[in-house]
């Protein structure tokens, strides 16, 4: 009895000092320069659905199919999976452990015995190995911490590669629709262009008119011609990346017929764009990569200072013609210390080194910050300078329009020159087509807003 109070006494002992842990405490940076974090990185794993804000069953429909059969995308949760067992066993670490072990041993030896025969010994063992490595100094409760701050990066960094991933599902899926709609614009133009000829054909038959007017139409009507195959090959190239955000092989993605771009008919404007930080995954990535670079400073830290560990069993043990019982009862313990007295100078190599990862995870953090600010702000910036744009595009095809159909009338009357009619429309179609590449430019940009406040904005 007295054994197994001495045991106890010393479990209490070493576990009293195992309360301490060398190496920094980690403290989340509240600030960069004069930037103030205003709760940094607490909704960077929230999941939102910020593209159903278009209204657009194709793309709902597109991004559910990228969310379950994107390839990077289930290689990140299966990052996550792999960090959160990395993380269980080093957590487990803190407990002992053992086995339990059975063993039966036959040996032979002549010199044992003065006889002509061989003495022929037998003996069995039963029993657990228990060893337990005793946290004195915070190796393990240090090396914990930056397994599970490995395991929260992995959780972050796969939300990052969704919102990355939805972004350029919906980008690709504005480029297809975009390429649609300049093919339907070439389309109409040339139906357009196809009545004016019909009109210069009238008027060369009546005598007005001469062959030089009719080569002219078919000029413009032909270099619309040449760019109906560049459009279409824009169309596939987009479907081509959609195919493959959606993990399918080419042909089998099927997409609804052409409709409309989802357009947002007025600016953005946020008053203060570091609230959104705490939506923005790579800054809580970059974040939880320093928290794990300052325990890894601990981890290192503490081989400056001895460690301890202690090897037991628990059993039966028989000799030579005895079996395994009751009778047979048999325990060990064997602290062991030990200390790297004599390799401290690489020890503090390591610290330094270490140290020095965790400063470099510093500055990616904080350059992290700044990249985001600015990706945000230029993301607002060049949206509603894309509005801007297309206000004034729309202007443009509306006062074309105008004058093409004027132009159009006076021709027809007699009234007009040629070359007004022609000018008219070269500016007419050229504004519709243009009008046509600004709407889809307006699209992928306010999907750039969405990716750079990372869902988080309600517009």
């Amino acid at each position: 009895m007295d054994n197994y109070f001495s045991l106890a006494n010393l479990a209490f002992a070493i576990m009293s000092i195992s309360g301490c842990a060398v190496g920094p405490d980690y403290t989340a940076p509240l600030a960069v320069e004069q930037i103030q974090l205003v709760q940094p990185y607490q909704q960077a794993t929230q999941a939102t659905r910020w593209w159903r804000a278009f209204d657009d069953a194709e793309l709902n429909r597109l991004v559910s199919i990228a969310l379950e059969q994107n390839r990077s995308l289930i290689k990140a949760q299966a990052n996550v999976a792999r960090a959160a067992a990395i993380f269980n066993d080093t957590d487990n670490d803190w407990l002992p452990k053992g086995s339990v072990d059975t063993d039966y041993q036959a040996g032979e030896n002549t010199t044992i015995a003065a006889t002509d025969n061989n003495v022929v010994s037998r003996g069995s063992r039963l029993g657990a190995n228990l060893s337990w490595d005793l946290d004195l100094f915070g190796k393990i409760r240090r090396a914990t911490e930056a397994a599970a701050a490995n395991a929260e990066q992995a959780e972050v960094l796969w939300h990052e590669a969704q919102v990355q991933i939805i972004s350029q599902v919906a980008s690709s899926y504005g480029d297809y629709r975009g390429a649609q709609l300049r093919l339907q614009v070439a389309e109409k133009n040339l139906d357009n262009l196809q009545q004016t000829r019909n009109i210069v054909e009238v008027r060369l038959d009546a005598g007005f008119a001469s062959d030089f007017e009719l080569a002219r139409v078919d000029a413009q009507f032909y270099a619309i011609k040449t760019m109906v195959p560049t459009l279409n090959t824009d169309l596939l190239r987009a479907k081509a990346t959609l195919s493959a955000l959606l993990g399918k092989a080419p042909g089998e993605l099927n997409l609804a017929d052409a409709t409309p771009l989802p357009q947002l008919n007025h600016p953005v404007s946020i008053e203060d764009s570091r609230a959104y930080l705490s939506f923005r995954a790579d800054v809580a990535a970059a974040e939880r990569k320093l928290a794990a670079s300052t325990a890894d400073i601990g981890v290192v830290t503490a081989d400056l200072y001895p460690a301890l560990s202690v090897k037991g069993f628990l059993g039966f043990v028989s000799g030579p013609g005895l079996a395994l019982n009751t009778a047979n009862q048999a325990w060990s313990l064997a602290p062991t210390l030990s200390w790297q007295a004599a390799d401290l100078g690489s020890v503090r190599a390591k610290i330094r080194a270490a140290d020095a990862s965790a400063k470099m995870a510093l500055a990616d953090f904080e350059q992290q910050v700044f990249d985001a600010l600015n990706d945000m702000q230029l993301s607002l910036d060049t949206y509603n300078l894309s509005r801007e744009q297309q206000l004034f595009s729309e202007l443009q095809y509306k006062a074309s329009t105008k004058a093409m159909i004027i132009a159009r009338v006076r021709y027809e009357a007699g009234n007009g020159e040629f070359y007004d009619l022609l000018d008219a429309e070269r500016t007419w179609l050229q504004s519709r087509d243009q009008l046509a590449q600004i709407q889809h430019q307006s699209f992928v940009k306010l999907v750039s807003v969405y990716r750079a406040f990372a869902g988080g904005l309600t517009i």
